[in-house]
């Protein structure tokens, strides 16, 4: 997947007004309209543009996507930073007035999943308007999930300030996570979203859980996999062993004659919930290194007292 620098295409600094931005758009848009321009690749041009528009008419879009920095190339590969709109509240739950379906990849890639969330708009009646719902994706660790705890969470919207540029502002909030909380999981935050018009009630604001990365785990879904080392021995001979989990270390019993990679189960001890996830140990025969003249002589007394060929099946 290519870059795309949105200033480039719109022809405009990046610290252009929205103003100038506009005014950038609609010279472009004449230009490029497939049903009067003359130009060979108009109906390209003219989508490369509306995408562009689309990002940076937006002072949310146009923040979040000037997070990447401005190092980038127009053309260079590229893949979003992990979390790279972490904590970032976004406004509404769709686009303005364009046809997402036309745009590239590269659009979707950053705001594909963060801006198709379902989102309340605003429900006029009279003059009086519910606010905006809000959405934003916040990290906690996995042991949250486990025990529930209350976060303070920290997060960042934009607003227009008096020059026209959009201006990144933040509030903090506590937060309660609570036990069995999943990733991709919403936490609805009423009237924390956008302000009402006139009478109206303050939206809710929705926040998205995510997991950080662990050193020790990862989650698919309720369950919870980890990578265990064990010794040959433990492997080969069967044992109980002590296991780090979330909830504190328990003992898992290695059955004799376990290979490389052979997953065990520790059945409800994923995610919790009313189904709770499993946690899956899967082991990893690390090998003893032969770095003294003992660990030598134990290997060459391996080599001796096992007919060992690990390639055997390959002919070898």
């Amino acid at each position: 997947m290519e870059f795309k620098d949105y200033y480039k295409i719109m022809g405009v600094e990046r610290d252009a007004t929205q103003d100038e931005i506009k005014r950038a758009y609609r010279k472009l848009a004449r230009k490029y309209h497939p049903d009067v321009s003359k130009e060979a690749d108009a109906e390209q041009r003219f989508k490369e543009v509306g995408e562009a528009y689309e990002v940076l008419k937006d002072p949310e879009k146009r923040a979040a996507y000037d997070q990447l920095g401005a190092n980038w190339k127009a053309g260079q590969d590229f893949r979003p930073p992990p979390d790279w709109d972490q904590g970032f509240e976004f406004h509404g739950g769709g686009f303005t007035d364009a046809d997402a379906a036309e745009f590239s990849d590269f659009f979707e890639s950053l705001f594909g999943r963060g801006f198709s969330r379902a989102g309340g708009g605003r429900r006029s009646t009279g003059f009086n308007a519910r606010g905006e719902d809000t959405h934003a994706k916040v990290l906690i660790d996995l042991e949250d999930a486990y025990h529930g705890a209350t976060r303070s969470v920290t997060l960042r919207h934009t607003e227009l300030g008096p020059d026209g540029r959009p201006r990144v502002q933040e509030r903090t909030l506590n937060v309660r996570i609570p036990k069995g909380v999943r990733q991709g999981q919403h936490i609805r935050l009423g009237g924390q979203g956008g302000a009402g018009m006139g009478q109206g009630e303050a939206g809710d604001l929705y926040l998205e859980i995510e997991f950080r990365p662990h050193p020790l785990y990862h989650v698919e879904s309720r369950d919870v996999v980890m990578e265990l080392p064990v010794a040959p021995w433990e492997a080969a001979l069967g044992a109980t062993v002590k296991v780090p989990m979330p909830t504190g270390a328990v003992d898992l019993k290695i059955p004799p004659g376990s290979g490389n990679g052979r997953k065990l189960r520790l059945k409800g001890r994923g995610i919790p919930g009313p189904r709770p996830g499993d946690l899956y140990v899967v082991l990893n025969v690390a090998l003893p290194p032969a770095d003294t003249e003992a660990a030598k002589a134990a290997y060459r007394q391996m080599e001796q007292a096992l007919a060992f060929n690990p390639r055997a099946h390959m002919g070898g």
